[in-house]
């Protein structure tokens, strides 16, 4: 019973992974920046690009869908969802938005909505 429950999150997605991949990523792209238009389409393909390589990493049966929101932070409000049918057990998906509460002060400038979902074969 307990080589199946190893076995079963070996090839599940697990949030906790995904999570240290997702805010790597975002870290080494956006730690010390401040928001500019000019910059956000390459920020959202470095960080999508790193976040993908990350969870290929892992080797898991898995597709993977990535989104990444960028947002300067300016007083507006944004509202997302996402919605989807799959197998409880094997499937998930993962939101991080950076700065976390914890770490408000972090960056005074954007928030990075990041979303990813992890579908199995």
């Amino acid at each position: 019973m307990a080589d199946e429950l190893q076995s079963s999150e070996e090839l599940a997605f697990v949030a906790e992974e995904v999570d240290r991949i997702i805010l790597t990523s975002i870290e080494s792209c956006l730690k010390d920046e401040a928001y500019d238009e000019q910059k956000v389409s390459q920020w959202v393909d470095y960080i999508c690009e790193s976040i993908m390589k990350g969870l290929s990493e892992l080797r898991k049966p898995l597709k993977y869908i990535v989104s990444c929101l960028i947002m300067q932070k300016n007083g507006a409000g944004v509202h997302a969802s996402v919605s989807c049918h799959w197998d409880t057990v094997t499937d998930g998906a993962h939101v991080v938005k950076w700065p976390g509460d914890k770490h408000k002060d972090h960056n005074r400038s954007m928030y990075c909505v990041i979303t990813v979902s992890g579908l199995s074969f």
